[in-house]
């Protein structure tokens, strides 16, 4: 079995061999389980009514400013559950926070986190909140949002067929952007110029696929538009168009020539030296539609003013999955681990 990352999730290989045998208990109600590139769990509530689940860390950077950090913190956890084409409705969060946490400090995060619920739609049901030791930012606790609906209205990234278009929202890395601009923008300024990096700070509240799941479902899933949807996050957009591949067990092209790279995107990228394809995307939402309805989904994104791109197809599993570069074809394979991190403490440690 490999070994386990120095950071950041483990691999599909550790989760196929350690995670995936060992679920506990076997339930019929339960329609989608845990697997390796599928964010929601889906479970039957009542005859044709649905539940999807979703569960992640919370996470917090103070450096953001408190205010902005709980707007990220909870766009994060309704993203994943957004991408099953059902409305968020409901949060448990605990919050497992460190013991320099002041009084002020928690009522910014925490009115802030309530107002960004509030707005989603979504109603906090239930929580814990302590202090600890050995608790740090930015991972400060975990939380599971919960969507409900009609059975037919759910899609997973298990769902995409040969034939399928395959689409991308907003372009790549965009988490790893809107990250570092906002975390060293005077430092970016310095590097790549101040009118990139004040770009790459207006992606932060990018960083979120609510309103693009949610535009692109109220088109159509299934046989009426979408049928898979993936949130871009660990690993970007080549690790997101792998797991839809393996999780529907089909193939893929992959033409990465097509996939939109802000500007301000490439020039992060090509500064600290990672691939934009592999970085870590929050924001940017994979989604596979039925070629007849492209039209129709790309429109219901354009009416939200959501850049939306063809950027490939789904294939017979026989014929594998594609990634067609400047170079030629080459096999898509997944990065493993996602750049992101490493430069980001490295940066940290180091001021840029």
């Amino acid at each position: 079995m490999p070994e386990l990352p120095a950071v950041g999730k483990i691999s599909p290989e550790i989760f196929r061999n350690l995670i995936y045998p060992r679920l506990g208990a076997r339930r019929g109600e339960v329609l989608v389980g845990p697997r390796s590139g599928v964010d929601i769990a889906v479970v039957r509530t009542a005859p044709g009514r649905v539940m999807a689940t979703t569960c992640d860390p919370v996470f917090v950077v103070p450096q953001y400013g408190m205010q902005r950090a709980a707007w990220f913190a909870i766009h994060i956890l309704a993203s994943d559950v957004a991408t099953s084409g059902l409305p968020p409705a409901y949060l448990a969060i605990d919050l497992n926070l460190p013991l320099e946490i002041t009084e002020g400090e928690l009522t910014e995060l925490w009115d802030a986190m309530h107002r960004t619920s509030e707005e989603l739609g979504m109603a906090v049901i239930s929580g814990h909140t302590a202090r600890y030791e050995g608790c740090a930012y930015p991972m400060v606790g975990g939380a599971t949002v919960i969507a409900v609906g009609d059975e037919d209205k759910y899609v997973t990234p298990e769902m995409a067929r040969p034939g399928d278009v395959l689409l991308c929202t907003k372009g790549a890395a965009i988490e790893a952007t809107g990250l570092f601009g906002v975390t060293f923008p005077d430092q970016l300024a310095r590097r790549i110029g101040g009118q990139l990096s004040q770009a790459a700070q207006d992606l932060f509240y990018e960083m979120s696929v609510v309103r693009d799941a949610m535009a692109a479902a109220g088109y159509g899933v299934r046989e009426r538009g979408v049928t898979a949807m993936h949130d871009a996050t660990e690993c970007g957009v080549l690790g997101g168009v792998f797991e839809i591949a393996q999780a529907s067990g089909v193939g893929v092209r992959l033409d990465e020539r097509a996939v939109p790279v802000r500007e301000e995107t490439a020039a992060l990228c090509s500064y600290l030296g990672i691939d934009p394809l592999a970085a870590i995307s929050e924001g940017t939402l994979l989604l596979t539609v039925r070629p007849e309805h492209l039209d129709g989904v790309s429109q219901a994104l354009a009416a939200e003013g959501i850049l939306a791109q063809a950027i490939g197809e789904i294939l017979p599993e026989a014929r594998g999955m594609v990634r067609t570069t400047p170079a030629g074809d080459q096999p898509l394979l997944h990065p493993g681990v996602d750049p992101f991190w490493a430069a980001y403490g490295k940066a940290l440690e180091q001021g840029l």
